[in-house]
């Protein structure tokens, strides 16, 4: 027993050093490492504004985190500041995660909250953010022209520290295009949103480029013949566009015949119609079926029911019908897509040359 006090007080004065030493001797506080060589893989942004985009592939190249990054010497080509991406405007943020199998507007909403964020900022983790909340309004898009004049380029620098340095990564580039409120957009044109034209007759201002949607076995009730889109010609195309009269934030699908008048949504008699989309209180009239919906569609990039490939809502109607010989075909038509603004929004599904026959052989 005597032995072991002794060996223990032997040890104390070596324990005392281990943990107090540092404080006696005043040594400096390790420093956290910042490389020399920190980095993004690509400087120049060009997000569409209207959409939350994340942007910036950094490389720490093994410094220590955290670090600390701001944006500054924020300015245009030609010298002049900019200062209009960082107006604070407020912006949708998670609070906690979506799942796709909420079952309520409520519900959707009590998991995220609105925020006072610059529409542009850089995050703890390097990465820079434009925010849903950015507008043509808010911020000037590139020129409608398509030049690309250096006093139209929005430049930044980036400083970025930690306790080991700081450091300045210069001549970032932010060239954001103009709203499109939705995908695809291959209708509208990207320089000045107006209708674009036929890409296959680009100077001829009476044609214009449509989108169109998915679809199979979609019979002609007249020609007997399946209906076709390809390049000579597109039978049946698609409108996303907003409309009069919902809630503010009401999502309603359309079907249009020929003469433009309605085709009663009822005769897609096998559309599973809860997995159309990730909505509301459905209502089903002769003219259109409606949900309410959160927006933007899809709410996440996250795969689920309403959004197989997490990137794109995915809506799709079905019908059967018996062809000749007896045998029941069903047909779909649907249209992958995103909506970026809340608002009330229609997706139509217009039939342009021949109507589709429902009806039995």
């Amino acid at each position: 027993m005597i032995k072991l006090i002794k060996y223990n007080l032997l040890l104390l004065p070596f324990l005392f050093l281990g943990t107090g030493c540092k404080k006696i001797l005043n040594l400096p506080d390790e420093k956290d490492y910042l490389s020399n060589n920190i980095n993004y893989a690509n400087k120049v942004f060009e997000p569409v504004l209207g959409r939350t985009a994340l942007m910036g592939d950094f490389s720490a190249d093994n410094s220590t985190f955290p670090m600390q990054f701001e944006i500054v010497n924020a300015r245009f080509g030609n010298g002049l500041p900019v200062t209009d991406l960082f107006q604070v405007q407020k912006t949708w943020v998670w609070t906690s995660a979506y799942d796709g199998y909420e079952k309520s507007l409520a519900e959707v909403n009590a998991k995220r909250k609105l925020e006072d964020h610059p529409m542009f900022e850089v995050r703890s983790s390097g990465q820079f953010i434009l925010w849903a909340s950015s507008t043509n309004a808010l911020i000037t898009p590139r020129p409608a022209d398509s030049s690309n004049r250096v006093q139209d380029i929005r430049f930044f620098d980036l400083k970025v520290k930690n306790s080991g340095g700081e450091t300045i990564l210069r001549d970032f580039q932010i060239k954001p295009w103009r709203e499109r409120l939705y995908e695809p957009s291959n209708d509208i044109n990207p320089y000045t949103g107006a209708v674009a034209r036929d890409p296959r007759d680009p100077n001829n201002p009476t044609k214009r480029d449509y989108l169109t949607p998915n679809f199979s076995n979609i019979i002609g009730a007249v020609s007997n013949t399946a209906l076709r889109n390809d390049d000579t010609r597109k039978d049946i195309v698609v409108y996303i566009r907003p409309f009069m009269g919902g809630s503010g934030h009401s999502l309603r699908f359309v079907f249009l015949d020929k003469d433009s008048t309605a085709i009663n949504p009822l005769l897609f008699n096998e559309t599973k119609w809860d997995y159309l989309v990730h909505g509301f209180d459905r209502q089903i009239t002769p003219g259109y079926v409606q949900f309410e919906v959160a927006y933007p569609i899809p709410l996440v990039q996250l795969a689920t029911t309403y959004a197989p490939n997490g990137s794109q809502a995915s809506s799709t109607f079905s019908y059967s019908r018996r062809g000749f010989g007896g045998q029941r075909t069903t047909a779909n038509i649907g249209m992958n897509y995103n909506i970026y603004k809340e608002g009330d929004w229609e997706i139509v599904f217009h039939f342009r040359r021949e109507n589709p026959k429902f009806e039995d052989e």
